[in-house]
């Protein structure tokens, strides 16, 4: 009895490869974390969404641009046997001067949204991370619980066997049996259900990172990389998290959308210039031919005076705009903080929990050899040693779940502070980079080709 309680000590030594059977090379967390920077289909999606945004800066200052238009026409008429065609072609140019600083305005705006686009990448970037950190965590430890279920389906098969031993030679009872084989058929449910947890945390990991989650590492809490204490994480969160900065340039692009809906109201002024060259062609010839060229050149003065009260309805939504995205970042700051404590909170917790889980085990593992060895001389029963059993695989059980609270507790602490990122973390990976699109973009004039050749 006690080298079975000796092995259900061992289950969480024993490799985990050797129940779900993987590729020889080991994964490491950083590993993991890699692959879901480079591949995450999620992640991907949200930097092309931040080209997107990128491309309304050049849209924005297309008002400071020009308008060139080629015309052209043709006419053809017949009338009692005489056709005449006339027709006509030329060039327009159009050039606004003074709008009310809406262009001035709508650029600054563009350039804030893409401030805001990218801090939001930044957190995307993080919410990914935690996820593949977390899915590899949780592959662990339900493939060692799947381990402790099967270990422990082991020993009560042994307690059965046992039982029905000490029955047939008269030293038991059928209740004995009876108990055993009970606490056996729910190992067997038990095991089924941590396999399928197991399986589904697989899949999981798959969505995530991309890759069959083979032969996991364990890791350890990321302890060198958090801050001192509480009151420096909730200060270095405020001033840097991503969530929070996203709020802040949304701020900036609301005012600046105040200031050019309010430029709607101001007079504009355009010039524009173009030339036109018009013929005629009538045949038979029965009068003259000929054509002209037209030269123009001109500048425009609007004052608005009323619409029908569209700009003034604009300015007030503009203005509400503002005042929800201020409201924003204060709900920006409360979430951040919160979660920074509650993390901390967790990591915290998480320690304490697991040594006092290995007590635990550790005095488990000691009754239930005691009561063993007592039951063996008569003076415990089976259901004794089967309730001994089941506090030694719920301590263990436990033990499990804590150490992968805690080690996710520091994942969940750095991306609360704002500082789970690829560079933080030291991943062998080429750091993506927003602004290079954005510099590639930014000032052209033309070209259907994005900066990737599409």
């Amino acid at each position: 009895m006690a080298s079975m309680s000796k092995k259900l000590c061992a289950a969480l030594l024993v490799s985990v490869a050797l129940a779900f059977p993987g590729t020889a090379s080991a994964e490491t967390i950083f590993g993991a974390l890699t692959r879901a920077y480079q591949n995450n289909s999620e992640l991907n999606s949200a930097r092309a969404g931040v080209r997107v945004t990128d491309e309304n800066v050049p849209i924005a200052k297309s008002g400071y641009r020009p308008t060139i238009a080629a015309t052209g026409s043709l006419n053809y008429q017949n009338s009692s046997g005489t056709d005449l065609r006339t027709g006509s072609f030329g060039v327009q140019i159009n050039q606004t001067l003074f709008d009310g600083f809406q262009t001035k305005n709508n650029v600054l705006s563009a350039k804030s949204r893409v401030f805001a686009s990218r801090e939001s990448l930044r957190n995307t970037e993080q919410n990914i991370l935690y996820n593949a950190a977390a899915a590899y965590l949780d592959v662990i430890r339900d493939r060692q619980i799947a381990v402790l279920r099967e270990r422990n389906l082991e020993f009560l098969e042994e307690q059965v066997r046992a039982a029905r031993s000490r029955f047939e030679v008269g030293e038991g009872t059928r209740t004995d049996v009876a108990q055993a084989e009970a606490s056996r058929s729910s190992a067997v449910a038990q095991r089924t259900a941590a396999r399928a947890q197991a399986a589904s945390s697989a899949a999981i990991y798959r969505q995530i990172v991309g890759d069959e989650p083979n032969n996991l590492q364990p890791v350890r809490p990321l302890a060198k990389l958090l801050p001192n204490d509480l009151g420096a994480a909730v200060s270095q969160a405020i001033a840097q998290h991503p969530a929070i900065l996203a709020t802040r340039h949304l701020v900036d692009s609301a005012g600046f959308s105040v200031n050019s809906a309010e430029g709607a109201m101001l007079p504009g002024v355009s010039a524009s210039a173009g030339v036109s060259r018009s013929f005629s062609d009538r045949t038979p010839d029965i009068g003259t031919n000929g054509g002209s060229t037209v030269g123009s050149i001109g500048i425009s003065l609007s004052i608005p005076i009323y619409q029908g009260g569209r700009a003034s309805a604009l300015v007030r939504q503009s203005k509400e705009s503002l005042g929800q995205a201020r409201i924003e970042v204060d709900v920006a700051l409360d979430q951040v903080r919160a979660a920074v404590t509650s993390a901390w909170a967790q990591y915290d917790a998480g320690a304490e929990l697991v040594a006092a889980n290995r007590e635990l085990i550790s005095a488990a593992q000691l009754a239930l050899e005691g009561v063993s060895e007592e039951r063996n001389v008569g003076q415990r029963t089976t259901l004794d040693v089967l309730n001994a059993q089941a506090d030694v695989i719920t301590a263990q059980i436990n033990q499990v779940s804590a150490e992968h609270d805690y080690v996710l507790a520091s994942f969940a602490i750095l991306s609360a502070v704002g500082e789970l990122s690829a560079q933080r973390l030291g991943l062998q990976v080429t750091e993506y980079r927003p602004e290079e699109h954005y510099e590639a973009v930014k000032d052209k004039w033309f070209g259907l080709r994005t900066p990737d050749s599409r």
